[in-house]
């Protein structure tokens, strides 16, 4: 459902490029929020391993789901742009 709308959304964006009133997403833009989302989701991950406190830990958890989907997002777009 959350790719849907993400398509939606760069379908918006594809028109206000053709009508002057965007700048053009770069490649590279992109993959560095990638490396960034894929180090935080590193982090994350070791943090949750390590983690005793299981009301922290679910917390963690669900901020790792947030990074997963946030990766999948990102590297859709990537596919998009190029």
């Amino acid at each position: 459902m959350a790719l849907k709308k993400l398509a939606e959304k760069m379908a918006e964006y594809n028109s206000r490029l053709e009508a002057g009133k965007a700048e053009k997403i770069k490649s590279s833009h992109v993959q560095r929020v990638l490396k960034k989302l894929r180090k935080k989701a590193t982090d994350l991950e070791a943090e949750i391993h390590v983690e005793k406190n299981p009301d922290r830990k679910a917390r963690l958890v669900r901020k790792l789901g947030t990074a997963h989907e946030s990766i999948k997002r990102a590297e859709w777009l990537l596919s998009e742009i190029d």
